[in-house]
């Protein structure tokens, strides 16, 4: 067990503060959507890509990035995260067509990659179990904080200055982690390992082509030669990757980890997790601006709610782990978003904003309970040398459930959409509820505006069921793969004196 740092509670402050800028660059773009289709002409494609081109190379390097940090030092690897990320967010301020703008994502990948699996490795070796999870917690609240305010902070920003400015708030927060990071984290390393190359390259290649067929499966059709290639690679080079890390000598990720039920269910839970909520987000962040015409600055205060339920139920999360365990606890938290996910499903076209405070607030609830249970479950299943490594395993399935949310999800939201609009709607309009909208207001079209609004609360509500089996999925396996709680063994009862004899 890892010796608690003196320093830890800074250092924790320092990691929050490192996270925070994927935190605001996460939050800050789902609110910039509607300006990046307005102001750059993205269709509906590139606003796929403007997100998920991050995802595709943040999930190809994380298992490597993770292996390097683990080697070199892992707060080196989190400076470089931030300096690739700073920069990257800085050159993305200043595109000026979605191409550019797809490309500065996938940079910002980069950095992502050695950030995020950087901060979780380091929570894991200055904290012990008995503090673990409730740093979690702390980490966690503060950045819904960060979630909090990059919204309102991003719609202020669109609503005073160029959409570029939502990109070029990560810079000084990089920089300001970056002073950080040197003055206050120590350097921690795993033990001294041969670089495992061969691992490295296999991990790259399965995991960028698996996020590639994921991707371009709903879009362009899964018989689609593109698509199927990446797929054959992605099977064949993660097969290879298993089996290479079975025998290799020195391996980049121990296989032995998955055996571990807690490890394995904590990791199947978040994906489910990710799939869940990915889509969802991305529809509602629609539905606030297009259907219920907030600006940008209110849609992103429109998401106070959930937020403030999530930091309010991180503590609760806690307490219950302490006395049900994680096995439960997870359980309850995944089951209260399943129910939050029901409550988005019932929203219909007359609704407005109360039913979907409601669903927020659950949704939050069942958020921040099951978080700091299953991330600390996961974390605590690590061994102290493949801290990085494991943290970034834990990432990665994160990061390809959000990647299958996007692309299935959001091919759902966009086909269910298209289904319930008339037929006598043809051209732009059938291709996202953006597109119908500036037609409309061309045309002065009332009648279309609001037809098109009502194809997208019902697609949204279609593609929110699937958000609901996505979250009882993830609860039955926390109930069944998750180790229950163990109980303190009771005290073995006092041997009697002996009887003296006479």
């Amino acid at each position: 067990m890892p010796t608690p740092h003196p320093r830890r509670w800074l250092i924790l402050a320092v990691l929050c503060l490192s996270l925070l800028v994927l935190v605001v660059d996460n939050t800050v773009l789902n609110v910039a959507i509607p300006t990046l289709i307005r102001e750059l002409h993205a269709s509906s494609s590139d606003i796929q890509w403007i997100i998920d081109a991050y995802i595709l190379v943040f999930a190809g390097l994380l298992l490597t990035a993770g292996s390097l940090s683990d080697r070199h030092g892992r707060r080196r690897g989190l400076i470089v995260g931030l300096i690739i990320f700073g920069g990257a967010s800085f050159a993305a301020s200043f595109a000026t067509t979605p191409d550019q703008l797809i490309a500065a994502r996938a940079v910002m990948g980069v950095g992502g990659a050695f950030l995020m699996p950087g901060t979780l490795s380091i929570l894991t070796t200055v904290f012990d179990d008995t503090e673990r999870k409730k740093a979690i917690a702390i980490w966690s609240s503060v950045l819904m904080l960060g979630a909090l305010g990059g919204p309102t902070f991003g719609g202020l920003l669109l609503q005073h200055f160029w959409w570029g400015s939502v990109f070029l708030v990560n810079v000084p927060i990089a920089v300001l982690g970056v002073i950080a990071a040197l003055l206050i984290i120590p350097e921690s390393r795993g033990s001294a390992r041969r670089p495992d190359g061969i691992g490295a390259a296999f991990s790259m290649i399965g995991m960028t082509a698996l996020v590639w067929g994921i991707i371009s499966g709903p879009r362009d059709g899964w018989g689609d030669p593109r698509t199927f290639i990446a797929l054959v690679v992605a099977v064949l080079m993660l097969i290879a990757f298993a089996v290479w890390e079975r025998r290799c000598a020195e391996p980049m990720l121990p296989v032995a980890l998955f055996r571990d039920r807690n490890f394995s269910g904590a990791s199947l839970s978040i994906v489910l997790l990710s799939f869940a909520g990915g889509g969802i987000m991305l529809a509602i962040t629609q539905y606030v601006q297009f259907v219920l015409g907030y600006s940008p600055m209110k849609a992103g205060l429109a998401f106070t709610p959930m937020l403030v339920t999530v930091m309010a139920f991180n503590g609760v999360g806690v307490l219950l782990d302490k006395k049900l365990g994680a096995r439960i606890t997870v359980t309850i938290g995944l089951a209260m978003l399943a129910v939050g996910f029901g409550l988005i499903a019932l929203i219909g076209p007359g609704d407005g904003y109360s039913m979907l405070v409601a669903a927020l607030i659950v949704t939050g609830a069942g958020s921040g309970t099951a978080g700091p249970a299953a991330y600390g479950t996961l974390l605590a299943a690590l061994p102290p040398d493949r801290a990085g490594v494991g943290s970034a395993v834990n990432d990665t399935v994160q990061q390809v459930g959000q990647a299958l949310s996007v692309a299935i999800l959001g091919s759902v939201l966009t086909a269910s959409y298209t289904a319930e609009l008339p037929n006598r709607i043809t051209g732009a309009a059938r291709d996202s509820l953006g597109n119908a909208l500036q037609v409309a207001a061309t045309r002065g079209d009332r009648g279309l505006a609001q037809t098109a609004k009502n194809a997208f609360v019902h697609a949204m509500s279609t593609t929110a069921y699937a958000g609901v089996a996505a979250g009882i999925a993830a609860a039955a396996v926390a109930l069944t793969v998750l180790r229950p709680a163990q109980r303190p063994a009771a005290a073995a009862p006092a041997e009697p004196d002996p009887v003296p004899t006479q």
